[in-house]
């Protein structure tokens, strides 16, 4: 993985750049920024850059490894889950999930939370990252660099340490093994301990470009012009948006489908098949569940934007246009804001494991009332 891979970004890339020309890298960087915006990509590139500058005698055998992501001198570590064959005191590491890993990363570093809780077979269990897990990577970077030169640390999605493995996270960037760099792969810092925030230099990354995004379309999945801009626009910067929507077969595809399902049954009033809608709901993981209400303020956005009729505003796919055309005239001044408070509030109670069922009921109950607020 080399800074040529990543889309767009060449701004975050020149100055990750100049970071290592004028020896400016510092111990630890939190990477944040919109989600699919290749954050990992960028951090994985840039640790690519460290391990093996061009001036390497070995740069060949150095790169064959950093493709493969088998460099020695190289550590991922990742949310895991405890599956059943674990014991009940035993810590997940990220070494128990390697496989699954480098499969997934092979494919593209452009990945999200739900693909690598997908890839581990279980999207109802909440991961985590664990004590277990910062003890191994202590030991990790005890170990002298194999090459003489960086071990790097990346840390994916690092606000999902629990408090025993963030304490000791700290203690490392408080004092860090010679030569080692921290990489923090972020989608919400602000849920990160302030101390490890303090201990980190931070480096925000901008959503990509459309043109970049159209063009990456164009040349790495074969879409014609016209189809490549109308998603470039959908996409809002994010790759892995893009890339889920030329996915005819995608979650979204079944978030529109209950989300089309729901306003249908409310403008009908039918709770007993609502009663069945929340029921249908409450079966999906808890993070499934988080991302299709995130999905339905998207929608709810988007419909009431319709109503202003000017077609570059809008951010749909043709099969979410064509049941705006119909629904959008509900979405108004006097219920927009009602509407994402109430599915702000479930977002919320979902992540506090609420009762999935009882908060999907309440969800299309106070639906009709607000349907018909005018």
């Amino acid at each position: 993985m080399t800074f040529d891979n990543v889309i767009g970004q060449q701004e975050a890339k020149e100055r990750l750049r100049k970071l290592v020309e004028e020896n400016r890298v510092p111990h630890a960087m939190l990477f944040t920024g919109p989600r699919g915006a290749g954050k990992l990509a960028l951090a994985i590139a840039f640790a690519s850059y460290l391990l093996n500058p061009k001036d390497n005698p070995n740069y060949a055998n150095a790169k064959a490894m950093l493709d493969n992501y088998e460099h020695p001198d190289l550590h991922f570590t990742y949310p895991t889950i405890k599956l059943q064959s674990m014991s009940s005191d035993y810590k997940p590491v990220s070494d128990d999930f390697a496989h699954e890993w480098h499969n997934l990363i092979m494919k593209s570093p452009y990945i999200t939370a739900a693909q690598w809780i997908a890839e581990i077979g279980d999207d109802k269990k909440r991961a985590i990252i664990t004590a277990g897990e910062s003890e191994a990577l202590i030991h990790k970077l005890s170990i002298k660099s194999s090459q003489g030169r960086y071990k790097v640390s990346i840390i994916w999605l690092p606000e999902l340490m629990n408090l025993e493995c963030a304490n000791k996270i700290l203690k490392l960037l408080e004092e860090p093994p010679q030569g080692t760099v921290f990489l923090m792969v972020s989608e919400e810092p602000e849920k990160l301990l302030e101390t490890i925030r303090s201990r980190t230099q931070r480096f925000d990354v901008k959503r990509i470009a459309d043109e970049d995004i159209c063009k990456a379309l164009i040349e790495q999945r074969g879409l014609s012009d016209d189809d490549a801009h109308r998603i470039s626009r959908i996409a809002h910067g994010s790759w892995n948006e893009a890339l889920q929507t030329i996915d005819a077969g995608n979650e979204e595809r079944q978030f529109l489908d209950l989300f089309e399902t729901l306003m249908r049954l409310c403008y009908m009033r039918k709770v007993k098949d609502l009663k069945r809608w929340a029921e249908a709901c409450s079966a999906l993981g808890r993070d499934k569940q988080r991302r299709m209400i995130a999905y339905f303020q998207r929608q709810i956005r988007e419909n009431f934007i319709y109503n202003f009729h000017n077609p570059e505003l809008n951010y749909q796919t043709q099969q979410e246009a064509g049941f705006s055309r119909n629904f959008s005239r509900f979405i108004n001044e006097a219920n927009v804001i009602g509407i994402n408070d109430l599915f702000q509030c479930a977002y919320r109670d979902i992540g506090q494991n609420a009762n999935a069922k009882i908060v999907f009921y309440d969800i299309a109950l106070k639906m009709i009332v607000l349907l018909l607020s005018k």
